[in-house]
């Protein structure tokens, strides 16, 4: 609801005098707090509903963190815009840094990418499952329920919780989700007149870099449960690719990186991928 508040504050500053109403829909995503995502038989966790709902001509558009849009659409729907993305790095919730916490302390986190590039860093540490939104961890941590957590920076800034933050983490710890930070807004692929109200919003620069990033995700054939780190960055018209890719169980690491034009974005990702799956 804050992301959506936000792009509807922006269209209205955009658009004076329009009229835009917010409608909260809950999502599969919302309702099992209780159990984790990788037990949820859906891959559209939080974005399920939501499509339908602009299928059936319930809502015009639909705002998503990109890191929850799968890498298939369902025809008939596209990503019309993406806002300028904020920090797509994770960040340590804690009293001390990562390298500082004691031995077998307890992280929350749900994410197996978290995980496994937790455990590359510091076998040492514990992993275990947290769910529930922002404030809502935040509050188990206080509570001592978790020594430490990890989250995205992006969220813990949207929701004014940065002075927890005891670190954010190094890309060369750990390499974020695909669409990590980024704010994307869906709509019918025909509705050619909400396509160009959006499209104001549209960042170009972040586009290209979660364009690549989830081009990357695609060409491992993998979804949001899969331990895969990737990041795409801008500079001076061309694209710096990393990717990072972790085994479950042996905790390997395989990573690399690409630059090339910013024009060739997905093929640059794809490239890298196929460079990655080379090495496995």
């Amino acid at each position: 609801m804050t992301q959506a508040q936000q792009v509807r504050d922006a269209l209205c500053a955009t658009l004076r005098g329009w009229d835009i109403e917010l409608i909260p829909i809950t999502t599969t995503g919302d309702r099992f707090l209780d159990v984790p995502l990788s037990s949820i038989d859906d891959k559209g966790v939080f974005l399920k509903e939501l499509e339908e709902a602009l299928l059936e001509g319930e809502i015009d558009c639909a705002v998503h963190s990109m890191k929850d849009v799968p890498t298939e659409q369902p025809p008939g729907l596209t990503i019309a815009a993406m806002l300028h993305r904020e920090d797509a790095r994770d960040a340590l919730i804690a009293a001390v840094e990562l390298a500082a916490l004691p031995r077998g302390s307890t992280i929350g986190t749900s994410s197996s990418r978290r995980i496994t590039q937790l455990r590359a860093f510091r076998p040492d540490l514990r992993c275990a499952a947290v769910r529930g939104n922002v404030d809502s961890r935040i509050r188990k941590w206080r509570e001592g329920q978790y020594d430490a957590l990890v989250l995205a920076v992006a969220g813990l800034k949207r929701m004014g919780f940065t002075q927890c933050i005891a670190q954010i983490l190094p890309l060369d710890i750990m390499l974020p989700a695909a669409g990590q930070g980024a704010i994307g807004i869906e709509t019918r692929t025909d509705d050619y007149r909400v396509i160009n109200i959006v499209s104001v919003l549209d960042d170009p620069v972040t586009h290209c870099a979660v364009a690549a990033e989830r081009a990357f995700l695609a060409a491992l054939g993998g979804g949001c449960r899969r331990p895969i780190g990737v990041y795409g960055e801008l500079r001076d018209e061309q694209l710096h690719l990393y990717g990072r890719i972790i085994d479950e169980h042996s905790n390997a690491v395989i990573e690399g990186k690409i630059s090339g034009r910013s024009q060739e974005c997905e093929v640059i990702a794809q490239n890298l991928a196929r460079q990655l799956l080379a090495t496995t």
